[in-house]
């Protein structure tokens, strides 16, 4: 625990952060709904009130990537980036808080890529004094922030909260995801380690040590350069890495500007920096001044000079050196390591051919792998055994000079992995590194040769087995390529029948359908089970479940589209006809509105079809699962989204179709929350001369229409019917039967809501309580309307449009009858 005064200094510098935080939010400048910018525009950036920090395109590379920067350094310093692992965009790309209320980027491809990902749609945005880029809703709450989303950095009053992690980035000048991270533990202890390692002790090369209750321990960094290890649920300190002070500053408004960012750099050390406000350079920030670090010596980073290589330092500066027998991997970026330079061998009679090779010694080295052996033996006997054995490459003789009867050997096979200098004067450690013996480099025609490996002596007789060897490799090569042509040739047609049989049954399936075929089903892909079963990885991530099969979540084009598979699981008659009216229903539609169809399968008795994926889930969700409801607005939008899909359905197709299962959990929502109607499997299609049909019960209980029950002649009213009951389900973020109510007269919402709208108490009885009134009323009435017991009386969905869009008005509804349970 930390020192009585030192704890007393974090108490006084704590509150003047968060004061400092809200102050910054007071005079942000706000980013409103339609702002763009653009490498290529006057303004590439939105800047701070005071100019220190700027959100938007960098240069990188030969291109831009989005994100935080410090100005005033002679180059800016980079404190956060979009995602990072992105290749860098053209001047021609463009970000915007687009009036969807999401932040995205427009590439010069066309694609968009959201940049930040909310719940709800945002309605403005700022970039904060503090460095901090947010995102407002409606009420002028933030609903997303750059603070809690790190990359390589975090700044003054910023938290990093247990189990989140900094990496570094890979260069000065490329922030893509680097070699090294630093990770706030559960267990409370702020470690450094290697990337892509199981994050053990034994890949740890710094850490606080500060073991509790990891879940409320955080890693902070005051405005006044406090970094330390808090307990946020206590207010305590638990250690103080630097208490800040990194120098004087000029002013601001008569106030003192300090800057603090800590960071991980490249070379995996953990750093924190001071940047002054110079009045000299326009008030912008100098460059920095490291006022603490986490490692003094940069050859303690566990992997920094990558495998069978090992860091010195030469000049103040860290080296990698490549051990005996290997070479870089690249020249040019040494920390990536060395691999061997020379042929293996093998084995002869279980035991290695001493001839080929020769021990190298090394002093005061050590590694960080587990060793594979060992044994208690002499140096001698330990670089012998090394010698002789066929699966290691390294052995490491350790030798106490205290107790000469504690020496132990340990063989290792390559490749080594932290490999490092100890200078232990209790213990000496001598390293053998076994190297494949080459002869000088020869000059032929005045130019270098590649260095050829010596044959070993009394090697002739196993030359002449290994010619032998290979012309009988040769000739089974041979044989093996003519059999491959003739299979090929067999296979090819072979498959050019099997195609032909394909497109005949295809023909055959059109022509039940009641398809033209070509003008109906040729937008639509046809794929083979195989092909769907790798794009769900064998179909792992479910989606969803339905009464004839389930969803399941797929990949195509290489990762880069993400599609629904849905694959019918009952193979009955039911199950059959539901594949192929949800065929003939999707293939035929084309609206914003509705679940496209991209393709399906229909090899033997396997039936799937393939949807666009929807990323945000069900409007059942969205109502009913939600800690926070969706704001008013945005349900009304919804409310209209679906009607306008329902009407398109009913109305604008060459023959109308009856959706049949209206429900919350049929609305699925895509990327920018618009709404869709999926899972036509159970739609009952009319012929353009019937306006009515007999069917079984299909559909949703609590949803369905009273004339399901009575055996009278379905049309598209069963519909209205239940978009009315999703309708008032919508206003007010509820089931349509919920037991958990205060009072029973509560328990059926379309029999409550009646008797609030008849006694004049939608706003006394909460129906709507962020609703505006004339909205509220209107909204209510359409549902009222649309749940009338006789279908005549319900309006069509075109007239649902245009009453909820406010062209007509509207009268009010009669009690409905039906209790809708």
């Amino acid at each position: 625990m930390a020192s009585n005064s030192t704890a007393t200094l974090f108490f006084l510098l704590l509150p003047i952060s968060f004061l400092g935080v809200t102050s910054q939010q007071k005079h942000s400048a706000q980013i409103n709904l339609g702002s763009s910018i653009s490498p290529r525009s006057l303004r590439s950036s939105w800047s701070s009130p005071s100019g220190h920090f700027e959100f938007g395109f960098y240069h990188e590379g030969l291109g831009f990537k989005i994100g935080i920067w410090l100005v005033g350094t002679e180059q800016n310093t980079v404190v956060w980036t979009a995602n990072r692992d992105d290749p860098p965009v053209t001047s021609n790309a463009i970000l915007s808080l687009h009036q969807s209320g999401k932040l995205l980027l427009r590439t010069e491809h066309g694609q968009e890529k959201i940049i930040a990902n909310t719940t709800y749609p945002s309605t403005s945005a700022s970039m904060l004094d503090s460095g901090n880029f947010v995102l407002y809703n409606n009420h002028s709450h933030i609903i997303w922030e750059s603070f809690q989303y790190p990359t390589d950095t975090i700044l003054g009053d910023q938290l990093l909260s247990a189990g989140k992690e900094l990496f570094s980035s890979l260069s000065d000048t490329d922030h893509s995801t680097g070699r090294f991270h630093l990770q706030m533990q559960l267990d409370g202890n702020l470690v450094l380690y290697p990337i892509n390692t199981d994050n053990s002790s034994i890949d740890a090369y710094w850490s606080s040590e500060t073991f509790g209750n990891g879940f409320k321990y955080h890693l902070y960094l005051n405005h006044t350069g406090l970094l330390a290890i808090v307990n946020t649920t206590s207010s305590e300190m638990v250690r103080s890495l630097s208490l800040g002070g990194g120098g004087s500053s000029s002013s601001e408004n008569g106030q003192k500007v300090e800057i603090y960012r800590a960071t991980i750099d490249s070379d995996g050390i953990f750093r924190l920096y001071y940047h002054g406000v110079d009045d000299k350079n326009n008030g912008k920030a100098k460059n920095a001044v490291m006022v603490w670090k986490a490692l003094n010596n940069p050859c303690e980073v566990q992997g920094f000079c990558g495998i069978n290589s090992f860091c010195a330092i030469f000049d103040d500066q860290p080296n990698c050196l490549c051990i005996p027998g290997s070479d870089f991997v690249d020249l040019n970026q040494k920390t990536l390591g060395c691999l061997r330079n020379y042929s293996d061998e093998g084995c002869v009679y279980g035991r290695e051919n001493t001839t080929f090779y020769s021990m190298e010694k090394m002093e005061n080295i050590m590694w960080g792998d587990i060793a594979y052996m060992e044994a208690s033996m002499s140096m001698e006997e330990c670089e012998n055994s090394c010698l002789e054995d066929c699966n290691r490459g390294a052995a490491l003789f350790k030798q106490d000079e205290e107790d000469y009867e504690s020496d132990l050997c340990l063989k290792q096979k390559l490749p080594l992995r932290y490999l490092r200098r100890d200078f232990d004067n209790s213990i000496t450690t001598t390293a053998f590194i076994k190297v494949g013996k080459k002869d000088e480099t020869t000059t032929i025609n005045g130019t270098n040769s590649v260095p050829t490996v010596l044959v070993p002596p009394g090697r002739t007789q196993q030359v002449i087995t290994s010619k032998i060897v290979l012309i009988q490799i040769l000739v089974l090569v041979i044989a093996f390529v003519i059999f491959s042509f003739v299979s090929l040739a067999i296979s090819g047609l072979y498959i050019f029948k099997i195609r032909i049989l394909r497109y005949k049954r295809l023909g055959e399936i059109n022509g039940q359908m009641g398809c033209s075929g070509d003008d109906e089903l040729i937008a639509l892909r046809v794929f083979s089970y195989n092909e769907l079963k790798k794009a769900t990885d064998g179909f792992k991530e479910e989606l969803g479940k339905g009464s004839f099969g389930a969803v399941y979540k797929g990949v195509l084009n290489r990762g880069r589209k993400l599609v629904a598979v849905k694959r019918l699981e009952k193979l009955i008659e039911e199950g059959e006809r539901e594949f192929r009216a949800e065929m003939r229903a999707i293939s035929r539609t084309n609206h914003k509105n509705l679940v496209r169809l991209m393709g399906y399968c229909a090899e033997d008795s396997k039936r799937l079809l393939v949807y666009e994926y929807m990323s945000n889930g069900s409007l059942a969700d969205l109502l009913f699962k939600q800690a926070k409801r969706p704001d008013w607005n945005s349900r009304v939008r919804i409310a209209i989204d679906v009607a306008k899909g329902i009407n398109y359905l009913h109305e604008q197709c060459r023959t109308p179709i009856i959706h049949c299962d209206v429900k919350p959990q049929n609305i699925l929502m895509d990327d920018f929350w618009n709404a869709k109607i999926s899972d036509f499997g159970l739609a009952k299609l009319l012929m353009p001369d019937q306006t009515r049909t007999f069917t079984g019960i299909r559909g949703t209980r609590g949803y369905l229409a009273p004339e399901w029950e009575k055996n009278t002649p379905i049309s598209v009213k069963a519909d209205v019917y239940s978009y009315g009951i999703v309708l008032l389900e919508i206003i007010c973020c509820r089931r349509n039967l919920e037991m958990n109510v205060p009072t029973i007269d509560e328990i059926v919402l379309s029999c409550w809501i009646y008797k609030c709208f008849a006694s004049r108490q939608l706003y006394k009885r909460g129906v709507g309580e962020d609703a505006d009134k004339e909205t509220l009323e209107k909204m209510v009435k359409v549902g009222l309307w649309c749940i009338q017991d006789e279908p005549v009386l319900r309006p069509s969905m075109k007239s649902v449009v245009l009453m909820l869009e406010g062209i007509t008005d509207i009268a009010s509804p009669p009690c409905p009858t039906s209790s809708s349970i």
